[in-house]
């Protein structure tokens, strides 16, 4: 039977020959807190007091929220004009504050005693880039300024791609990971925030340089996406993402398959709605877990896993019974080893 990090490497080949479904984010070992995220994140933690990031933005995390989120407000907000942003906020400079090497000292020990024989070393890169659009700025604005400040929008993205860059060069010329873990949401569930030539004009070629350089590396590009992005699935295989991490079932995922031919993998298709709730029971995860497994296994380069951009579910059942019943559905179907979880 392969080890997960070969079954996770059989599973994007084109060509591959995974012998069962790979249970979420197996495969891979998450590995945070690189120099570059400490830098431009610090320490978040539930409860902690709203503050300003390096770009300027509030970020608030109450207590009993699942993650930090930007708190943007006409009285919050960033950017008041994009035609002058640069008098509004400075870009990090990543490279005079995380490129030596001491800094990297300790968080190398730490992936040093990583198992990479059984798993993928993965960098962390999140906040992209229309994310960093509206953290400065809101989305109302940011699509306004899309439609009618052109030359001032493709400075700033240009601006944040180049910065996008730097932080995922300086984590691949260290750490020569095996998979970089990179977020970007573009869309809601049933639809991309912008029309796709937009999308490719602002955002697309942005990004090219960044994952080109991840590609000719080596490493595997697993996107963040949860959102509908049927329309620009071809553009995310010009850019290299071997993995699109979050692919939600309101996307015609079987369809995909079908024109993906094994050029990009799907990660996700269990609704988080259904199994991730305070009061879900387990007839319920299993029974979306399985239509999941059932509708898209056959289609082959799908990962089952939840829809979100790291690992585990907010409440703690779901992932138990997520993982217990992919184990059971590869048992059946591949003859793998099972033994039910209490």
């Amino acid at each position: 039977m392969l080890n997960a990090r070969e079954l996770f490497l059989e599973t994007i080949k084109p060509d591959g020959k995974p012998d069962r479904l790979l249970k979420q984010y197996e495969g891979t070992i998450f590995m945070p807190g690189d120099p570059v995220n400490v830098f431009v994140r610090g320490n978040r933690s539930p409860g902690m007091p709203p503050h300003k990031d390096l770009w300027g933005t509030t970020i608030v995390w109450p207590k009993n929220v699942i993650a930090a989120m930007p708190h943007v407000t006409e009285e919050t907000k960033v950017v008041r004009d994009v035609t002058c942003w640069r008098n509004f906020t400075k870009v990090p400079d990543l490279i005079a504050n995380c490129s030596q090497d001491e800094l990297w000292e300790p968080y190398l020990e730490r992936c040093a005693q990583a198992d990479r024989k059984n798993g993928l070393l993965m960098c962390f890169a999140p906040t992209g880039l229309f994310e960093r659009l509206h953290f400065l700025m809101g989305f109302e604005d940011t699509f306004i300024n899309l439609m009618t400040e052109e030359e001032a929008m493709e400075d700033l993205c240009a601006a944040v791609g180049e910065y996008r860059y730097n932080g995922m060069k300086l984590m691949v010329d260290h750490v020569h990971p095996d998979a970089m873990l990179s977020h970007d949401d573009w869309g809601s569930k049933t639809n991309l925030f912008m029309q796709p030539d937009i999308w490719r004009q602002f955002i697309k070629k942005n990004y090219q340089k960044t994952y080109d350089y991840l590609h000719d590396h080596g490493v595997v590009i697993i996107h963040h996406c949860d959102s509908f992005c049927e329309p620009i699935v071809e553009d995310m295989v010009d850019l290299h993402i071997d993995v699109w991490q979050g692919v939600l079932p309101q996307n015609d995922i079987p369809k995909l398959q079908k024109i993906l031919n094994g050029r990009m993998t799907l990660m996700g298709g269990i609704d988080a709605a259904i199994v991730d709730r305070e009061d879900s029971t387990e007839e319920e995860i299993r029974t979306e877990v399985r239509r999941a497994c059932d509708q898209y296994a056959a289609g082959g380069h799908f990962i089952p896993c939840i829809t979100y951009g790291a690992l585990g579910t907010i409440y703690p059942q779901a992932d138990k019974f997520i993982d217990d019943e992919i184990d059971r559905f590869n048992h059946e179907h591949y003859g793998t080893p099972y033994e039910p979880k209490e």
